[in-house]
């Protein structure tokens, strides 16, 4: 089947995703083992601290308030669908890497982080919890963190980006 194969690094980007998956899911069974739920222990006193709660809903407890059944199964869906079609971006980039190509191994193996954790756990963990003050920013994990900095190198590869010069303007005859 030679129009399958890709050359490149393929491989290398899936291996990078998966480190990323191995690295979310080492830290949440640490977290489930040694954290009680709902607890925190302070790292750096009014400013970081690790946590042990779960998230039934998506980034930031959206939809954590519906049905948990529907929600859940609805964020499977989806979070099997955007791995799926990142798994395609990623095979027809794989002939070299790129920050595009990095950012897709990064969101890859965050989305399938958190895709385990709903299939597996019923909901996310999130352990990383961050205050400002009187601000509490909600807690996160090693998947989202992943799934953040992707984000981050594709907005930079937007504005970084290549530009192609735009061709002269035509003039009428």
């Amino acid at each position: 089947m030679q129009g399958l194969r890709r050359p490149g690094r393929f491989g290398a980007h899936v291996l990078g995703s998966l480190l990323v998956l191995a690295a979310d899911q080492l830290s949440k069974n640490l977290i489930e083992r040694r954290i009680p739920l709902h607890e925190t222990v302070p790292v750096i006193p009014d400013f970081f601290s690790l946590s042990h709660v779960l998230n039934r809903g998506a980034a930031f407890s959206l939809f954590a308030h519906m049905d948990p059944e529907y929600v859940r199964g609805g964020l499977i869906v989806f979070s099997f669908l955007v791995a799926m079609a990142v798994t395609v971006a990623l095979w027809r980039l794989s002939a070299g890497f790129s920050r595009v190509s990095i950012a897709l191994s990064l969101i890859l193996g965050g989305a399938s982080g958190n895709l385990l954790d709903r299939i597996v756990r019923g909901s996310v963990v999130d352990f990383l919890a961050f205050q400002f003050g009187s601000y509490h920013w909600p807690d996160f994990n090693v998947a989202d963190s992943a799934i953040v900095i992707g984000a981050g190198l594709l907005m930079l590869d937007v504005v970084l980006g290549e530009r192609k010069p735009s061709p002269p303007p035509t003039v009428p005859d």
